[in-house]
């Protein structure tokens, strides 16, 4: 059994012999060799052994680690035999979703059930249930009194302390205490979750794993906690909305990994719940040697009857060149969950992969995307975070650039050329979004030139979320001249390359801030740009997003000021039909929307109408 030898030796010891799948069965096991496994993985979706799964990064890490890992996809929740088809791990059940909050996976923000599900064979709907961490963590408690259980993954990581919950319209203790788990492994855990590992395999108690980085633990005593940040209590929160406004904000003042703080959150009975610093980010080399791990690269052979596993379409043929985004969107959890230090990967890992790809019999000779969650973020925003972290009180583009922020996109061009010149490579998209402010701070022009050349498939998706410049600020996004110069620039860059391509922009109805007035103005924006959207993304309150604490407590935490919220269906439908004022399914809410908002200037016959009368 390899020990705590350093995170990347022993990721480039592992990288010879692997062999096929990971097991999800007692013959797969005993193919190997095993007769017992030190973790088994249990996980709400359908084994898929690619690197954009968790379930594939995490389970192949601790092979390479030296560790046995069996897989129990998609359990029946209904029959506690399903949750031991493997037998006892000798160390600990590690426990995940998936790579979607079950929650989100299962409704649409009206919080109707969704016909399909990507993560599972054949898009089949109901093969895992809602709160699946907490359902998968009973049931395995059930099964299995003492055995060790750690939860990660997207759903525990955003829900790791008290947190409100959309679907119940209620504030939920943390995860770890509803699933009867012993820890989480918060953030992308890749470090985290071999700290577990050797000290489990060293022989520790589960209950002694209280000082790893990105982990939250439970105890009763907090004496031996170094330097503390307590929140408010959870009793506190359920009495006072207020307070878990200042929670919130004491968390996402902790999020660095280089100087954030212990937080404690109390509950009754003498119960803590204790969340250490975050892990530190993976340096070029970690995260290169994570993503050079033996993946099969496709889904288990067991859902080919099913025609495979949609969601791997997606990525199969996509390149993740970067982790973390220093945007700090309101509305998204990426900060809460990647953090905002940007970390990338080498060309040469890059590199390495698309020619992997391009060996593929199915591979067509495009590359679908080279990016993460920014596609042009490939540096850290400034020096200072390398050593220190990202400022607490301050972000880096909004409401305007940081005077420290560097902007470059000289690394991305090279990487992207270098890609472009691979035989067998006929084209390489870039569709997993750019920060558009970014990229107009760059005073080199080469990158957008480029990207309008080359990387572009007819539409370029941007999000601005909406015009208005109140709402923007709330959102954390920049204001509408920022937006209109790069619809410009983009406009003159397709004129002079000779190319015929349009901005697609992605639009939110319902934030926080937006009353009728704002989503008005968004109406008439759609209408002398002539766009017509054919879906609108409701704004949805998931959980760890500041705007999910502000729809829940109407007082946005990083300055505790009231913001309108609508909340009501039916003020979240006319905000939706004014963006969609074209279907004529939506005009009896159009002409209600503009008659509340006191623009009847709107209803008429004229071109710049909205709607007819009635």
């Amino acid at each position: 059994m390899s020990q705590a030898r350093g995170f990347l030796a022993c990721l480039l010891d592992g990288k010879a012999g692997r062999m096929a799948h990971l097991p999800m069965t007692i013959r797969e096991m005993r193919r190997r060799g095993w007769n017992e496994l030190d973790f088994v993985y249990v996980c709400g979706d359908a084994y898929v052994d690619h690197p954009s799964f968790g379930c594939a990064l995490i389970t192949r890490l601790l092979e390479a680690n030296g560790y046995k890992v069996g897989i129990i996809s998609q359990p029946d929740w209904r029959n506690p035999e399903s949750i031991a088809v493997l037998g006892e791990p000798r160390l600990a059940f590690l426990v995940s979703a998936g790579n979607m909050d079950s929650m989100v996976n299962h409704y649409t923000v009206a919080k109707k059930r969704r016909k399909t599900d990507a993560y599972s064979p054949g898009g089949k709907v109901g093969l895992r249930p809602d709160h699946a961490c907490v359902v998968y963590g009973n049931l395995i408690r059930r099964t299995f009194k003492h055995t060790p259980i750690v939860l990660g993954g997207i759903e525990a990581s955003l829900r790791r302390l008290a947190h409100y919950d959309y679907w119940s319209d209620s504030l939920k203790r943390s995860i770890l205490l509803d699933s009867g788990a012993d820890l989480i492994s918060y953030g992308m855990g890749e470090k985290s979750i071999v700290q577990i590992a050797d000290a489990l395999a060293a022989g520790l108690s589960i209950s002694d794993l209280t000082f790893i980085p990105g982990t939250v633990y439970r105890c009763r005593s907090i004496e031996h906690v170094y330097k503390p940040v307590a929140l408010p209590s959870f009793e506190s929160m359920q009495a006072d909305k207020l307070d878990y406004a200042r929670s919130f904000k004491l968390q996402t003042d902790n999020l660095n990994p280089y100087d954030g703080h212990p937080l404690i959150e109390e509950y009754p009975h003498g119960v803590f719940v204790v969340q250490n610093p975050p892990s530190e980010p993976l340096t070029t080399e970690e995260f290169d040697a994570v993503y050079e791990l033996s993946f099969e690269r496709t889904w288990h052979p067991r859902y080919d009857k099913a025609g495979g596993v949609p969601a791997l379409a997606e990525v199969k043929f996509s390149l993740t060149s970067n982790r973390g985004c220093l945007g700090d969107c309101a509305f998204c959890a990426l900060n809460y969950h990647q953090g905002r230090i940007i970390q990338a990967r080498s060309h040469k890992s890059l590199i390495a992969e698309a020619r992997s790809m391009i060996d593929d019999p199915e591979f067509k000779g495009y590359i679908h995307d080279v990016g993460g969650p920014t596609a042009n973020f490939r540096i850290p925003a400034c020096e200072k975070q390398l050593h220190h972290g990202p400022c607490p009180n301050k972000r880096c583009l909004s409401p305007t650039p940081c005077r420290s922020l560097r902007v470059t996109h000289k690394d991305y061009v090279k990487l992207l050329r270098k890609l472009r010149a691979l035989p067998g490579v006929k084209k390489v998209f870039v569709r997993s979004g750019i920060r558009f402010d970014y990229a107009l701070l760059d005073p080199d022009p080469t990158f957008m030139r480029e990207l309008v050349e080359h990387h572009v498939s007819g539409q370029l998706r941007v999000a601005p979320e909406h015009i208005s410049d109140e709402v923007l600020r709330v959102m954390g996004k920049p204001g509408r001249a920022v937006y209109d110069r790069f619809v410009d620039e983009f406009k003159r860059l397709c004129k002079e390359v000779g190319k015929e391509q349009y901005v697609l922009p992605y639009l939110m109805s319902s934030h926080p801030g937006s009353t009728l007035k704002e989503a008005v103005e968004l109406a008439e924006y759609c209408r002398d740009l002539g766009f017509n959207p054919e879906q609108v993304q409701d704004f949805y309150p998931t959980p760890a997003t500041v705007s999910t604490c502000i729809y829940y407590t109407g007082v946005d935490p990083r300055t505790m000021q009231p913001v309108y919220v609508p909340k009501s269906p039916h003020e979240k439908a006319l905000q939706r039909a004014l963006i969609q004022y074209r279907n004529p399914k939506n005009r009896d809410l159009v002409r209600e929307a503009l008659q509340r908002a006191g623009r009847e200037d709107l209803i008429g016959y004229d071109k710049h109408c909205l709607v007819r009368p009635k």
